[in-house]
C-alpha cells in the first residue's frame, strides 16, 4: 500500500539529495523539509487529519519550530486545545517555557523531523514537568536513526506517519 503521506512529500520535495549536517550534528546525504512543505495547506491538512483521527489527546503540542504548524492546524481539526514549547525559556514577561494549559492533561507531541529524538524529549521533559502526562510522539517522518530506542528508555512511545525508508524507495 502506498503512504499517501509519503507520496505527498515526495511530490511538495520535502527530501533534497547533497551534503548537509542535522540539528542533531549528524552528518547526511538527504535533507528532509517537512518546515517548508508544510506550509501547502493540502499537505499540512492530510497530516493534521491523520493525527487527529489516530489518536487520543486532550491537548496537542509542538515544539518551536516544527511541531507548531501540526499542532495548530491539528487542533482545528479536533476542535481540541494546542501547546507550544519554547525552544528556550524567556528571558522577559511571564518567562514561560509553555504556551497553553497543560496540567493533568493527556497530550500528544507532534514533531516535523525525529532523528536522535533529542527535540521530542526536551518537549516530553518539559510537558511532564509542567504536569502533563505525556508519553507519546506523533512524527511526520522518522529518520530511523536512534530516536525510537532512546524513547522506549524513557517510557516513550514514538508513531511516525512516515518512515524515511518509505521515502527513499519511492
Amino acid at each position: 500500500m502506498v503512504n499517501i503521506i509519503a507520496d505527498m512529500l515526495i511530490r511538495h520535495k520535502a527530501i533534497e539529495f547533497g551534503e548537509f549536517v542535522l540539528a542533531s550534528g549528524m552528518k547526511s546525504r538527504y535533507y528532509i523539509d517537512i518546515k517548508s512543505a508544510l506550509t501547502n495547506p493540502d499537505l499540512l491538512c492530510t497530516i493534521a487529519s491523520s493525527i487527529a483521527h489516530n489518536y487520543e489527546f486532550d491537548v496537542v503540542a509542538g515544539v518551536a519550530v516544527g511541531g507548531i504548524p501540526l499542532a495548530v492546524a491539528t487542533a482545528m481539526i479536533t476542535k481540541k486545545p494546542y501547546a507550544i514549547i519554547r525552544a528556550e525559556e524567556k528571558s522577559h514577561g511571564k518567562k514561560a517555557v509553555i504556551i497553553g494549559d497543560v496540567k493533568n492533561k493527556k497530550v500528544l507531541l507532534v514533531e516535523d523531523v525525529t532523528t536522535s529524538g533529542r527535540s521530542a524529549l526536551y518537549g516530553i521533559e518539559t510537558l511532564r514537568a509542567a504536569g502533563a502526562q505525556a508519553d507519546r510522539v506523533v512524527t511526520v517522518v522518522d529518520r530511523e536513526q536512534g530516536a525510537d530506542g532512546m524513547f522506549i528508555g524513557q517510557g516513550v512511545h514514538l508513531f511516525p506517519l512516515v518512515k524515511v525508508s518509505e521515502i527513499l524507495k519511492e
